[in-house]
C-alpha cells in the first residue's frame, strides 16, 4: 500500500526515481523495491521521501479524497456519559493526552498520529 501511494505521489509531482535519488540520497534500486512492495521503509525514510516530494508525511498514509479532516476528541462533559473515554477511569487520561497533543507542533502531531494509526493496524 505505501509503495503504491509513493509511486502515485511521485508521478503526480512528475518526478522520476532518479529525481528522488538526487533529493534523498536513496538509491533507485531501493526506491523501486519500496514502490513494488518488496521492502518496507522506515519512518525516517518516509520523512525523507515526503520532504523530497514536498508533501506532508501523513499524505503517504491518507487515501481519502480531499484534505484530511483533523481528529476531533470530544471534551469532557459535566454529566456522566456512557461513551468510553469521556468520564471515569479513562476520561482524565484521554483529557491529558488531548492537552499534550495540543501543545505539540502540527508536524510532530501529524507524525505521531500517523505512526499510531500504522501501528494500530499491525497484527
Amino acid at each position: 500500500m505505501i509503495g503504491e501511494r509513493l509511486r502515485d505521489i511521485r508521478k503526480e509531482k512528475q518526478l522520476s526515481q532518479g529525481d528522488l535519488e538526487e533529493r534523498t540520497g536513496l538509491s533507485r534500486c531501493y526506491l523501486s523495491r519500496i514502490e513494488n512492495g518488496h521492502t518496507t521503509p522506515s519512518i525516517e525514510t518516509l520523512e525523507k521521501l515526503a520532504g523530497a516530494m514536498g508533501v506532508p508525511l501523513y499524505q503517504l498514509f491518507y487515501q481519502g479524497n480531499g484534505p484530511a479532516k483533523p481528529l476531533v476528541i470530544p471534551r469532557k462533559k459535566d454529566s456522566p456519559s456512557e461513551e468510553w473515554g469521556l468520564s471515569g477511569k479513562w476520561g482524565g487520561f484521554l483529557n491529558r493526552i488531548r492537552g499534550l497533543l495540543g501543545q505539540m507542533e502540527e508536524g510532530d502531531r501529524k507524525l505521531l498520529l500517523g505512526v499510531a494509526v500504522k501501528l494500530s493496524r499491525k497484527k
